[in-house]
């Protein structure tokens, strides 16, 4: 009883004052398991929607994804909600100012816009199969909670209706409704055979924003068996170690093990191609570069929409 008392105390001690134990643990115990994780099911060879929050999101999660549907003879478009005009660290880093202005942010938008096409260029995917939809970085879930009807103005960027050439629907407010037209116009051009979006259990809120609104898209189509999800912030400081370490599985994030897995393994020329892709994304590299790199593994990650969680 006492011996008890006592390591269940040594161990909420290590919890609180030494956390990259259990980190580590962690990271340490499921990539051992990744081997036995279900391999992808399914034929590559198939029109694939890829819907990201923000510029890099697609490399993260898909990248090995969106080379094997092309190499299988298959076609890739991808979505991009957001250009991530919210990230103030990163307008603080490239422009050397510790309180960036909301045109810094703007101008951020415009750089990872050309940033993604980079990026899509070297994972193969055509200029005409990018959609840019502009909506506000960090605001999302406000669209889909709160105003859906009425315009949201970012206080990053002051901005309360899409303003980047380039996009899909210039002018159009940023309301919740414009964001599912927008949607729902590109489902009705793309008919995909299969889309990739963010669970909902990710921590990100424009991740699980998009997730809901996917969710609520493809229910009402009948399409949810078209659906997989991945998951980019996992809790735990997932994944470890940060880092390149392309012989490393990519173990499945601690706010998603319990959901069912399935493992996309990827060669050697794949997971390069894949890193080449994410230095394409130089503004986010040069702040997240570790974090980035650790996404370069032996596999990826992705799970059916089986029993999807309730969409508020």
């Amino acid at each position: 009883m006492v011996l008890g008392l006592f390591l269940l105390l040594l161990l909420m001690a290590l919890v609180v004052n030494a956390p990259w134990l259990l980190q580590q643990g962690y990271a340490w115990y499921y990539r051992g398991r990744v081997s036995a994780l279900p391999p992808w099911e399914g034929p590559l060879r198939l029109r694939l929607l890829v819907l990201a929050p923000h510029p890099d999101d697609e490399t993260l999660a898909a990248g090995g994804l969106i080379q094997k549907v092309q190499a299988a003879g298959g076609e890739v478009f991808i979505a991009w909600m957001t250009l991530g005009d919210g990230f103030q660290w990163d307008a603080a880093l490239l422009d050397r100012t510790l309180r960036p202005r909301p045109v810094d942010l703007r101008n951020l938008a415009e750089r990872r816009l050309e940033e993604a096409k980079a990026a899509a260029h070297t994972l193969g995917v055509p200029e005409d199969h990018l959609f840019f939809l502009g909506y506000p970085d960090r605001g999302l879930l406000r669209l889909f909670l709160e105003n859906f009807s009425t315009p949201y103005r970012s206080p990053a960027t002051h901005l309360d209706q899409v303003a980047y050439p380039g996009t899909f629907s210039p002018g159009a407010p940023y309301t919740g409704k414009a964001w599912e037209t927008d949607l729902r116009r590109i489902l009705d051009q793309v008919a995909p055979d299969l889309v990739i979006a963010p669970a909902p259990e990710d921590a990100h809120a424009d991740h699980r924003a998009t997730g809901y609104m996917t969710l609520r898209l493809l229910g009402e189509r009948g399409w949810l068996s078209r659906l997989r999800f991945y998951i980019v912030h996992g809790g735990l400081e997932w994944p470890l170690p940060k880092g390149l370490h392309p012989g490393l599985y990519l173990e499945p994030p601690p706010r998603g093990r319990h959901l069912p897995w399935q493992r996309l393994d990827l060669t050697q020329a794949e997971e390069a191609t894949k890193l080449q892709a994410l230095r394409a994304h130089r503004s986010q590299m040069e702040i997240l570069g570790r974090f980035m790199e650790a996404f370069v593994r032996k596999n990826e990650l992705f799970t059916p929409a089986s029993n999807p969680p309730l969409v508020p």
